[in-house]
C-alpha cells in the first residue's frame, strides 16, 4: 500500500476512527481532505495537522484530483457525497477496509470483544509506548497519556480496536489478536448469539499463523472459538483461574483499587496494583500483560509501568468533586458493562447514595436486551432514564420499546427508577435531590455527559 503522496478524501471525518485514521495516512506522508456535518475539537485538531475539511456534504468537496474516498460507518447511499464519488469511479472504502490496508504494513495487534475493547486497546498502546516500542495505534476513545485517540510512531507495531459490527473486524489480519468476551450486542444487525460467535470465530481464524491468540480463558464463547482452530497460532489463556496461561491470584483492594499477584502457568511473576477501578480491569490488565509480553515487553517493564495507566475518556472517568458530592461519566451501554461500572463505583467511592443517570444507547439494544438491562441497575440508590439515544433504529424498533418501559422493568427488580425525559429535566432534579455523600455517574455511549457538565456548571455556583 503506497501512501506518501496519496490524496484520500474522508467523508464523515470527524468520527473518532475515521479522524484517527486520517491522522495516521497524514503521518504517513498522505494528503488528506474531508467533510464532516458539525464543527469539532476533532475537526479543528485535523485542520492544524494540515487536512482541508469542509462542512455540510456536496459532491463538491471531493477535491478533482482525489485518489480515493473513505467512508465512515454513518454514512449510507443517500449522501450526496457518496453519490459523487460513485459518478467519477473514485475507489470508495468503508472505515474498516481503509483500516485494514494500513494494519496490514504493521505488525498487527487487534483488541476484540463486546466489552473493554477501549481501555485494553489504550493501555496496551500505553505500555508498549512506554516500553519504548513506540506503536502506532487507533483506539476507539481518547488516552490522556498518549494524547488522544490515535498516534503515530517509529515502531513496527500497529494497536487497534477490532469491532465486531458489520463484521468490520474481519478486515484485519493480525498478528496479535486479543479477544476479551464474546457476549450478545449489535442484534440489529447479528441474527443471534450463535452468529457472533461465528464470526468472531472468522476473526481468530485470520491471525497470522506465527502469531498469537490472547483470549479469555474463562469465557465459555471464547472457549467455542478457540474448539475451531486446529493449527496455527500459539493460544495463551488469561483469566482469574489459576487454569488460566497467565492468572491473577491473591486480589485484595487497596484504597477502591485492586492488587493481586500475577502468574504465568504456576510460575509467580510479581504483584501488581493497577490504579482503574473494578474487578473487570483486573481481566483487562491481563489481557495486556500477555499480549505485551508476546509483542516483546519484559515482566519488568510491565510490572513497573502497568499501574501508573490513567485510563481512557468516558470510562469511570472523575469529572468533579463539590461539595461534597462526586461526579463521575462513563460509557457503559450494555447490561454487563453497567453491572461492572457500578460495581467498581461501589469499590472505589463507598458513595451514601449511587445515582445512576443512564441513557439508553439504541431502541434494538434497548428491545433485544430489555431483561437483562432491567436487572443490571441493582447496585445503584437511584436510576434515571432519559429518552433513549436515537441511532441505526427501524421504525420497528423505536415502536416496540420505550425508555419508560425500561423504568418499569427496573422497578419490577426492587430498584428505584425515575424516567425524565429530557437533560434539562434530570439537573433540575438533581439540584432539588442530591445531597452531600452522594456519587453522581452518567452513563451510556450517547450524550448523557452533558448533564454532568451542566450540573458542574451549576455546583460550581451554588456550592
Amino acid at each position: 500500500m503506497n501512501i506518501k503522496g496519496k490524496k484520500y478524501h474522508f467523508i464523515g471525518i470527524g468520527g473518532i476512527g475515521t479522524s484517527g485514521l486520517a491522522k495516521v495516512l497524514m503521518k504517513n506522508g498522505a494528503i488528506v481532505s474531508g467533510s464532516d456535518m458539525s464543527d469539532s475539537p476533532v475537526i479543528s485538531q485535523l485542520r492544524t495537522r494540515g487536512a482541508a475539511v469542509t462542512l455540510g456534504h456536496s459532491p463538491d468537496n471531493i477535491p478533482p484530483d482525489a485518489d480515493e474516498v473513505v467512508i465512515s460507518a454513518a454514512i449510507t447511499g443517500a449522501n450526496p457525497e457518496l453519490a459523487g464519488a460513485s459518478e467519477r469511479g473514485l475507489p470508495i472504502y468503508k472505515y474498516a477496509e481503509m483500516l485494514g490496508l494500513l494494519f496490514d504494513r504493521y505488525t498487527g495487534i487487534a483488541i476484540a470483544g463486546t466489552h473493554g475493547k477501549s481501555t485494553t486497546s489504550g493501555w496496551l498502546a500505553w505500555i508498549l509506548d512506554r516500553g519504548g516500542l513506540k506503536p502506532n495505534f487507533i483506539v476507539g476513545a481518547d488516552i490522556p497519556q498518549l494524547g488522544g485517540s490515535s498516534g503515530v510512531g517509529n515502531g513496527h507495531f500497529f494497536v487497534a480496536e477490532a469491532c465486531e459490527y458489520d463484521r468490520s473486524f474481519l478486515n484485519l489480519h493480525p498478528t496479535i489478536a486479543v479477544v476479551l468476551n464474546i457476549e450478545q450486542d449489535h442484534l440489529d444487525y447479528y441474527r443471534d448469539e450463535d452468529e457472533i460467535v461465528e464470526a468472531f470465530g472468522d476473526f481468530v481464524e485470520q491471525v497470522k499463523p506465527d502469531g498469537y491468540i490472547i483470549a479469555n480463558g474463562q469465557d465459555k464463547n471464547v472457549a467455542r472459538i478457540l474448539r475451531r482452530l486446529k493449527t496455527g497460532p500459539k493460544i495463551i489463556t488469561f483469566g482469574l483461574e489459576s487454569f488460566c496461561d497467565y492468572s491473577a491470584r491473591n486480589l485484595h483492594l487497596s484504597g477502591g483499587s485492586y492488587e493481586f499477584d500475577v502468574y504465568h502457568n504456576e510460575t509467580l511473576l510479581g504483584h501488581i496494583r493497577i490504579g482503574l477501578p473494578g474487578r473487570h480491569n483486573v481481566l483487562n490488565a491481563l489481557a495486556v500483560i500477555a499480549a505485551a509480553e508476546a509483542a516483546g515487553l519484559n515482566w519488568s517493564i510491565l510490572q513497573r509501568e502497568l499501574g501508573d495507566f490513567a485510563g481512557i475518556d468516558r470510562r469511570l472517568m472523575l469529572k468533579a468533586k463539590i461539595g461534597g458530592i462526586t461526579i463521575l461519566d462513563d460509557y457503559a451501554h450494555h447490561p454487563t458493562e453497567i453491572r461492572a461500572s457500578l460495581a467498581a463505583i461501589r469499590e472505589k467511592y463507598a458513595p451514601k447514595r449511587l445515582w445512576c443517570l443512564f441513557q439508553p444507547h439504541q431502541y434494538s439494544r434497548t428491545r433485544f436486551l430489555l431483561d437483562d438491562f432491567a436487572e443490571s441497575f441493582k447496585l445503584a440508590d437511584i436510576t434515571i432514564v432519559p429518552e433513549i439515544y436515537f441511532v441505526r433504529d427501524t421504525a420497528e424498533s423505536r415502536s416496540k420499546v420505550s425508555a419508560e418501559t425500561l423504568v418499569e422493568r427496573i422497578t419490577q427488580h426492587q430498584c428505584q427508577a425515575l424516567f425524565i425525559k429530557d437533560f434539562a429535566g434530570i439537573v433540575e432534579y438533581l439540584k432539588q435531590n442530591v445531597t452531600d455523600g452522594d456519587l453522581v455517574v452518567t452513563m451510556g455511549a450517547g450524550t448523557i455527559w452533558k448533564v454532568a457538565d451542566e450540573y458542574i456548571q451549576w455546583l460550581g455556583k451554588h456550592c
